[in-house]
């Protein structure tokens, strides 16, 4: 009988603690206390793979008043969007089509999951993008490039025969969030994922996904002509290709009604591309347009090229595509990382952006935290999808954001789509870290409706993922708001950028310069230290990428007393005793800024100590493991950064900043050995 009474004293004192979690469900824990309001409770007109979704979810987690869902071919100018209405005596869902109604259940299941008022409901919503898509780097053989969460979700060799559970709530997860759209290959892809037998798993993939909204869409390898038709060559003004590309399209097509198009890295890396054959982008994306066209099929073209070059990389992609601007077909549209580099912790956004007048442009933004920690560290990517969604580029004068460029709102663009590179795997929990989950979350929350902010989008992740208690979720909303300004602090404050070490982009190699490599994959290109200062001379008198950017960025950026100071060092090469705003050198700020990002990561482990009543005990020790990883990671760079930088600037570390624990020597020695890419 005592035994009792502790075990309910502690029940009382810890209810979740005996409901272990192992982040599987995702944001999807919906209250099953009680089983949701009957089929009868539920009114709705025809039958239809996707309205039989939307009713199942009802009947198995709604616990409120009567529904009806409605199609009404009036709203069809919402597109994906709905109408939920409410009155006292039901619930009214309507929408243009089916895939809204879905997407309105699960608006009303995330409004009860959060405890939002549902009984004086009168919204309206049209996704902020037509295509919204998720971008797996997954390879044929498991692998995946820049994938932290164990191996590929997609099981190749057992398909089209062997279907994992795990497919349709991926689909299932996607289409709580709005993701209408897939790219289930690396672009770095392989021909053999056209290969007839692939195509037949693929087509499974498809089936699974249809009745959640989900098109299928696949990277394709523009030598595949080659390769697989055994042609002389791949060139896209070449009859034979062309039909090559034509058949093979049909044939995806006969197979998959819905496919959605293809993605292509071409002349980029080492892939090959139309420039292998003197021809432009712009030709080899409008041979593929013509051959998709008759099928409402899209082509994604990335403009991520850079080749050896002495000029900037940074001003490569705007410097190949801004002369071919008009000459892409209108199923074409050219997909833009967020800035001119590569996925930084923090880079200015992209110069493509609006400066192509006549070309549709989307963004492509990474959920994977290839630059951030892996899913080793609690970085909350929100704020950097906003920090470029609301960049202004000045394109078509003041309030051209790259929001508002990318999502037709300023511009005719006849497709409008945004990208995330997916940071899912076959682990338990999907991406290797709980919180990476919410990068996943956010970024398909923004890619519906891009005016969300960071905070209402954390508010609802946590109150879905763990609790809606107040004493866990005000603490922990703050922790991960503050946390991509944290791991900026701790790699690279100031506008430094690209000082990872060699190929995995883990740690910190600021001194990283192999003999022989490629100078612009090498750090020293980027930070140029020297016993003057620090940073990429960018303005007139550098490399002059300033001017690729619209009045009056242009000056803003180009003039050292008005660049942002969270971007100087990435335009300008700036003395060790400059003044900053602040007061400090240049030096000292730089100091102050890594020892901040080590002080935050610790204050995020005793926050999240502080959380152990209110979290399960499997996830809260998932989590207060990996802050351990990050906080040892935040004092390896802060060390390896401040002790290398300190050779050329020659002075003291302030003295009221911690000091290193390590040998600059030693750490020099560290080789990582992570399998994480080709």
């Amino acid at each position: 009988m005592n035994n009792f009474r502790t075990y309910l004293l502690i029940f009382l004192l810890f209810p979740l603690s005996f409901f272990a979690e192992d982040g599987s469900q995702l944001w999807l824990r919906f209250p099953n206390v009680k089983k949701g309001i009957s089929a009868d409770k539920i009114i709705s007109k025809g039958k239809n793979p996707t309205l039989e979704i939307a009713k199942k979810e009802l009947t198995t987690y709604w616990q409120g008043q009567m529904i009806e869902l409605r199609t009404e071919k009036s709203l069809k100018h919402l597109k994906d969007g709905y109408i939920i209405k409410s009155n006292s005596d039901k619930i009214i869902i309507s929408a243009g089509k089916e895939n809204g109604l879905l997407y309105g259940v699960y608006h009303i299941l995330r409004l009860q999951q959060t405890k939002s008022d549902v009984n004086h409901l009168n919204i309206t919503e049209k996704p902020s993008y037509d295509v919204r898509i998720l971008n797996h780097w997954d390879n044929l053989d498991g692998s995946v490039e820049r994938g932290y969460a164990g191996k590929s979700l997609w099981k190749w060799e057992d398909l089209p025969n062997k279907i994992s559970p795990r497919y349709e709530e991926y689909a299932r997860a996607n289409a709580s969030i709005g993701i209408n759209s897939v790219v289930l290959n690396n672009v770095n892809a392989s021909p053999n994922m056209l290969r007839t037998d692939y195509l037949q798993k693929v087509k499974v993939l498809a089936n699974i996904f249809r009745p959640y909204g989900i098109k299928v869409y696949l990277s394709v390898n523009f030598s595949s002509p080659k390769v697989l038709g055994r042609l002389e060559n791949s060139d896209p003004l070449n009859k034979n290709v062309q039909n090559w590309w034509k058949d093979k399209t049909s044939e995806i097509y006969k197979l998959i009604p819905d496919f959605g198009g293809f993605l292509v890295k071409a002349n980029s890396e080492g892939q090959p591309g139309p420039q292998d054959y003197g021809r432009t982008h712009a030709d080899g994306a409008n041979m593929m347009a013509d051959v998709l066209k008759p099928f409402g099929g899209i082509v994604m073209w990335r403009a991520f090229v850079y080749s050896p070059s002495k000029e900037d990389r940074a001003k490569q992609a705007y410097l190949e595509f801004l002369p071919l601007d008009g000459k892409f077909k209108d199923n074409v549209i050219v997909q833009i990382k967020n800035g001119p580099i590569d996925f930084q912790p923090r880079e200015p956004f992209n110069p493509l952006f609006g400066a192509l007048k006549k070309t549709s442009e989307m963004a492509e933004f990474q959920i994977t935290q290839e630059y951030l920690g892996f899913s080793n560290h609690l970085v909350f990517l929100a704020p950097l999808f906003k920090e470029t969604l609301e960049s202004d580029t000045y394109a078509d004068g003041k309030g051209s954001t790259v929001a508002k460029i990318t999502d037709g709102s300023l511009r005719n663009n006849k497709i409008t789509a945004i990208a995330g590179v997916a940071n899912i795997g076959e682990d338990t929990n999907w991406t290797g870290n709980i919180f990476a989950q919410a990068n996943w979350y956010a970024f398909g929350r923004l890619a519906w409706n891009h005016e969300l902010s960071s905070e209402q989008i954390v508010n609802e992740w946590l109150k879905m993922t763990f609790t809606d208690n107040q004493k866990f979720v005000n603490p922990v909303k703050e922790m991960m708001l503050s946390s991509r300004e944290t791991a900026v602090d701790y790699m690279m404050p100031l506008g430094l950028h690209h000082i990872f070490a060699f190929d995995h982009h883990y740690g910190p190699e600021p001194w990283g310069n192999i003999q022989g490599g490629r100078p612009d994959w090498m750090p020293v290109y980027y930070h140029k230290a020297d016993e003057n200062g620090v940073g990429f001379d960018r303005t007139k008198s550098g490399s002059n990428a300033v001017s690729q950017y619209f009045s009056p960025l242009n000056n803003t950026f180009g003039n050292i007393e008005t660049c942002p100071e969270n971007l100087l060092l990435w335009f300008h090469h700036v003395p060790w005793s400059y003044q900053m705003k602040d007061g400090k050198t240049l030096w000292e700020e730089l100091c102050f800024k890594y020892d901040s990002g080590v002080k935050n990561v610790r204050e995020y482990q005793k926050i999240w100590d502080k959380m152990e009543p209110y979290v399960d005990a499997e996830r809260f020790k998932q989590v207060q493991s990996k802050l351990k990883i990050q906080s040892k990671d935040a004092v390896w760079w802060k060390d390896a950064c401040l002790l290398y930088f300190q050779t050329f600037s020659k002075m003291p570390i302030p003295y009221n900043i911690e000091r290193p624990v390590h040998e600059l020597e030693d750490l020099k020695k560290i080789k990582l050995d992570l399998k994480h890419h080709n």
